[in-house]
């Protein structure tokens, strides 16, 4: 069997809409693996917060920030409200921090452990 006709036969067993599901998750696990978009994340914990407030509190450049911002914005995670000329930008639904809080100190130092035992296994 080639691969085009096996990839062919797996999209048709495979429904759309988990496929699609599962596309969302890695978008969001992706929008998640920065650095810099988790610490906005955190700083919005609190509530709303202008991007003159943001840009300070990473010590980044605003376009720098602006590109993070419309990452996270992109994916529905944080919202954006224009007051005058301030944008302002809040978390869409608290429940994201329960998703960054899953990943505990405890299983922190257990996947490094298991990090450091795959690297010397090798």
């Amino acid at each position: 069997m080639s691969i085009f006709k096996y990839c062919y036969a797996l999209r048709l067993v495979m429904p759309p809409r988990a496929e699609s599901n599962l596309r969302l998750k890695a978008r969001v696990f992706y929008a998640l693996s920065d650095a810099v978009r988790l610490e906005i994340l955190e700083f919005l914990r609190d509530g709303e917060k202008c991007v003159c407030e943001i840009v300070p509190h990473l010590e980044l450049v605003q376009p720098v920030v602006s590109r993070h911002l419309r990452i996270l914005r992109d994916l529905g995670l944080v919202r954006c409200r224009k007051d005058g000329n301030k944008r302002l930008y809040s978390v869409t639904d608290a429940k994201i921090f329960g998703l960054v809080d899953a990943l505990s100190p405890e299983l922190a130092d257990f996947l490094a452990k298991e990090i450091m035992e795959y690297a010397v296994c090798r």
